[in-house]
C-alpha cells in the first residue's frame, strides 16, 4: 500500500520532467512545430492515462484500508478531482499566460509607464492557476477529514 502511494504522489514530478525532456529533444530533432506538438500530445495521454491508472491503484488500497475499518468512502474518485482541478487549472492558466506576457513585454518595451496595467494582465492569468490549487486543497481536506 505504501509503494503504491509513493508511486502515485511522486508520478506529477516523473510526468513533468518527462513532458519538458520530450519538448526540448523533439523540437531540436525535428524543427517542425506541428510534429512536436502532436508527439507532445501524445506524451501527456500517456501520462495522464498512467497517473489515472495508479489513481485507481491508491483508490483501491485505501478502499481496502477503509473496508477492514468499516468505513467507506470514494477517496479515490476525490484524488482524480483534485488531480483534475489542479491540472486543467495549470493548462488554463498557462494558456492565459502564453497570450498575456507577450503583449506585456511588447508594451512595457515600447512604454515603460505601462508596466503596472500589464502586470494586472499578467497576474489575472496566473490567479486562474492559484484558483485550482485553492479548490484542489480543499477537495483533499474534505477528503482527509472523511477518513
Amino acid at each position: 500500500m505504501m509503494l503504491n502511494t509513493i508511486i502515485a504522489l511522486s508520478f506529477p514530478l516523473v510526468a513533468v520532467a518527462a513532458g519538458c525532456f520530450a519538448a526540448v529533444r523533439s523540437m531540436k530533432r525535428t524543427k517542425n512545430v506541428h510534429r512536436s506538438f502532436k508527439f507532445n500530445f501524445s506524451t501527456v495521454g500517456i501520462m495522464l492515462v498512467l497517473f489515472i491508472l495508479f489513481s485507481f491503484t491508491v483508490s483501491a488500497d485505501t478502499t481496502t484500508a477503509a473496508a477492514a475499518t468499516g468505513t467507506s468512502s470514494n477517496i479515490g474518485l476525490g484524488l482524480i478531482a483534485a488531480g483534475l482541478c489542479t491540472g486543467l487549472a495549470g493548462i488554463g492558466g498557462g494558456i492565459a499566460l502564453a497570450s498575456g506576457v507577450p503583449a506585456a513585454i511588447g508594451a512595457v518595451s515600447e512604454d515603460p509607464k505601462a508596466f503596472g496595467k500589464s502586470l494586472i494582465f499578467v497576474a489575472l492569468g496566473e490567479t486562474i492557476a492559484l484558483y485550482g490549487v485553492v479548490i484542489s486543497v480543499m477537495i483533499l481536506s474534505k477528503i482527509t477529514s472523511t477518513l
